[in-house]
């Protein structure tokens, strides 16, 4: 009987791969924010979920005996998204790690980056991918984490970058983080190891840093690459660009959205050189560079299914903060302490009232918002509250409010779901959106000064 894969990430670059390639020896269901509207392959299961959700993710993990988790929250899915990626990543990542748990699979797979080993400030990019690890892996379900730097094949979207930048710029001057080192590896390469790992415990809890036969510098593979799409190109080192600069530099010639190029240059000047720790559990013969490059040019992707387009409400808000949490209290009691200072911070502005059932905010006798605690879906790590009234909301039928524990309670991401406000839109950017991150911040320095 064939194992079931839940993928995590399918409608990505290494999730249609692995559709392509799997499908004939696992059962694959791929998970999507979108429905599908035409499948033409009747062997993959395509189920509908919102990773954000807690519930959605549970009902979309049921039936899985391993996970390959490749999910990745650079895109914003609200109108207005209010909080750094990495953030949204780590509570991506605590849904599916506690929705693995609660549905007995046996075995997360992660594809992350390598760690850099030298003595740069590791990037927000890597750090997160690092965090993202830590907790797919904090809870029972054995997590098999795979690091990997440049992954090249067809459809890849940080290759993509490369040829771009060969096609639109006759000279190029590389900043100096062209000059770090990487060893590029190919989407089958990938696969294989990927492939090594399902269901064997040999791999399980371990960290498996990979890459392909040739150590060379960014700058060596704009060079290569731009030999083999023969493309003369005069391609030279200059000191004077910096990682900011670069980012728009990319940004532009690439044709890329600045938002999704600036955290991989951010992870560019690294030196990103696996270790050869646990390469004995898989066994693997590295494709070339230049036949990785060829393919990647010359070969279609996967064709995906169509999908409807999601229709959410016009005008939603999710705004998600980490405060870090220096007295390690758990999500519990910070949502039980959060009115109590609100009330202390602004006596006689804002009057929270919490009767254990649902959280009330006044100003001036009118009630701007209330909350209603989902205690059968709260846990001391995790508090859960529907939005469901108030002069401030448009709607009381959609959005939740969270506090959750997240790394070993170091921090609490506070989490606003698709909240839809009553204020006119551009009104509500510049005052309640403003004024809610100012709180937030706010009481992140009151929980820094609290004692251990």
């Amino acid at each position: 009987m064939k194992q079931t894969i839940i993928l995590a990430g399918a409608t990505g670059f290494i999730g249609r791969w692995i559709i392509e390639e799997f499908q004939d020896d696992y059962q694959i269901i791929a998970l999507s924010r979108k429905k599908v509207k035409t499948n033409p392959n009747e062997k993959i299961i395509w189920r509908t979920v919102d990773l954000y959700s807690m519930s959605s993710t549970e009902k979309a993990l049921q039936g899985g005996d391993i996970a390959i988790y490749l999910v990745h929250s650079m895109q914003p899915s609200t109108r207005l998204n209010q909080g750094k990626f990495e953030d949204t990543d780590l509570l991506l990542a605590d849904n599916f790690s506690k929705s693995a748990l609660k549905n007995k699979l046996k075995q997360i797979i992660y594809l992350g980056g390598i760690l850099p080993k030298d003595k740069h400030q590791i990037s927000n990019h890597l750090l997160s991918r690092y965090e993202v690890e830590k907790t797919l892996g904090n809870r029972s379900t054995p997590l098999t984490a795979i690091r990997a730097g440049i992954i090249i094949g067809p459809g890849g979207s940080s290759f993509k970058i490369v040829t771009s930048l060969v096609k639109n710029l006759p000279v190029m001057g590389c900043p100096q983080w062209t000059k770090s080192e990487n060893q590029p590896i190919d989407v089958f390469d990938i696969l294989s190891v990927i492939k090594q790992c399902i269901g064997n415990p040999k791999t399980y809890d371990k960290k498996i840093e990979i890459g392909g036969k040739e150590i060379m510098t960014y700058m060596e593979l704009l060079q290569k690459t731009s030999k083999i799409m023969q493309k003369k190109r005069l391609i030279f080192s200059m000191p004077i660009f910096t990682v900011g600069l670069s980012k728009w530099w990319v940004s532009i010639f690439a044709d890329s959205n600045i938002n999704f190029v600036s955290p991989l240059v951010e992870s560019l000047k690294h030196r990103m050189i696996p270790s050869d720790e646990y390469s004995n559990l898989y066994s693997i013969n590295f494709t070339p560079i230049e036949t990785s490059i060829k393919r990647a040019l010359n070969q279609k992707p996967p064709i995906l299914p169509s999908f409807f387009q999601v229709r959410n409400e016009k005008n939603t808000v999710r705004s998600v903060q980490r405060i870090y949490n220096p007295g390690k209290h758990n999500a519990q009691w910070v949502a039980k302490h959060y009115p109590i200072w609100l009330s202390k911070r602004f006596a006689g502005l804002i009057n929270p009232r919490f009767d254990g059932s649902f959280l009330r905010f006044y100003l001036l006798g009118i009630m701007l918002l209330e909350l209603e605690l989902i205690e059968d879906r709260s846990s001391p790590n995790r508090q859960l509250f529907y939005i469901t009234g108030g002069l401030l909301a448009k709607r009381t039928d959609l959005g939740w409010l969270e506090f959750r524990s997240i790394l070993d309670n170091e921090y609490v991401i506070t989490a606003i779901h698709e909240y839809v406000p009553r204020l006119p839109w551009v009104i509500y950017k510049l005052t309640q959106a403003k004024l809610h991150l100012f709180v937030m911040k706010k009481f992140e320095n009151y929980l820094k000064s609290l004692k251990t």
